[in-house]
């Protein structure tokens, strides 16, 4: 029998499992920048503020007015996940923490209570295109963490295991560990209220990337974990005797190892996996709680406190054109990989 549960195709957002809430890969191909940090490129024609159709230049301005990305929005009740692996971001939140990252770094922030924070994408280079690929990934909190402070961290790609195998081949796949552990090789400590701060949970996310007809056994996990692989890129992926000829999703027995088997491109996915939290979700929009109760009760706590006011000067705010990347944390530390 297979130890493939089900497939879905992969929209603009990608289908989730408990404890993910939600999941989405953004790729765009930004032009060259100009001194603003924006692209060097009419904006004319362009449905600014929910520019979410994929141009026929290949990019988009998000709800980003002058510079592509996601001005200042609230979250509570779960974590966000963010993997930049080009380009970069620039974070800026309601409790004074700061950012720009980019280039593999991952940062980690869990809402809590409640948080508010922008992320834009300053196109950096005058002189050359701007790409930007990012995964955001949601990943829930359970009721008795929902309401912790609001937490940020950054994981520097300098400090993310990535793991490098070869099939008999010698052909090579690399395991990027950014939460659990994969070889012996385990990812940074997550936030510290995350459901992945527990190893019974067994979360992982791993980004998966195969030499073209590479071979690779992804190890089995604990029984009962909620386990997806999304195949995002290459033409043709073979998970465990099924050929995916287009990119979808694959929910996958956990407690199995299975053979995957790249096609004739680079090919590469990103797995999810977890303990699934096994409670009501009531969501709206970046607000998640259990009962539809606890949505009226952020709500009206956000239009009370604004979850701590907005202490930039602007809802689209980016650092300067000169920073490199490094991360200001509330309580006034500078760090930098």
């Amino acid at each position: 029998m297979s130890n493939i549960l089900s497939t879905h195709p992969l929209g603009f957002t990608w289908p989730t499992q408990d404890p993910f809430l939600f999941c989405v890969h953004h790729l765009d191909y930004y032009p060259k920048g100009n001194s603003k940090m924006g692209p060097q490129a009419s904006l004319a024609g362009r449905n600014i503020g929910q520019d979410f159709a994929l141009n026929p230049e290949g990019w988009r301005m998000y709800h980003g007015s002058a510079v592509p990305g996601f001005p200042a929005h609230p979250h509570s009740g779960f974590e966000t996940v963010t993997i930049v692996t080009k380009g970069f971001v620039d974070h800026s939140d309601s409790m004074g923490a700061a950012g720009r990252f980019g280039m593999g770094d991952v940062q980690w922030m869990t809402a809590g209570k409640g948080v508010q924070h922008c992320e834009m994408f300053p196109l950096l280079s005058q002189t050359h295109e701007n790409p930007v690929e990012l995964f955001q990934i949601w990943l829930n909190l359970p009721k008795a963490s929902k309401r912790v402070e609001p937490y940020f961290a950054m994981l520097w790609n300098e400090m993310i295991p990535i793991v490098s195998v070869e099939d008999e081949g010698g052909l090579k796949t690399q395991v990027k560990v950014m939460a659990g552990c994969y070889n012996e090789s385990p990812a940074p400590a997550p936030a510290p209220n995350s459901w992945a701060a527990d190893p019974h949970n067994d979360v992982a996310i791993w980004l998966i990337k195969m030499e073209p007809n590479a071979r690779w056994r992804l190890p089995a996990a604990l029984a009962n974990i909620n386990r997806s692989l999304f195949f995002y890129e290459g033409d043709s992926m073979t998970i465990d005797g099924t050929i995916f000829s287009s990119h979808a999703a694959a929910y996958v027995k956990s407690d199995a190892s299975l053979l995957i088997t790249n096609g004739d491109g680079q090919g590469a996915m990103l797995l999810l996996q977890g303990k699934a939290i096994n409670e009501p979700v009531a969501q709206h929009g970046p607000f998640v709680g259990n009962t539809q109760a606890d949505i009226q009760r952020i709500f009206m706590e956000y239009q009370k406190s604004e979850f701590g006011g907005w202490p930039w000067p602007t809802h689209e705010h980016v650092h300067a054109a000169s920073e490199t990347r490094f991360a200001k944390y509330p309580d006034g530390h500078l760090e930098r990989p």
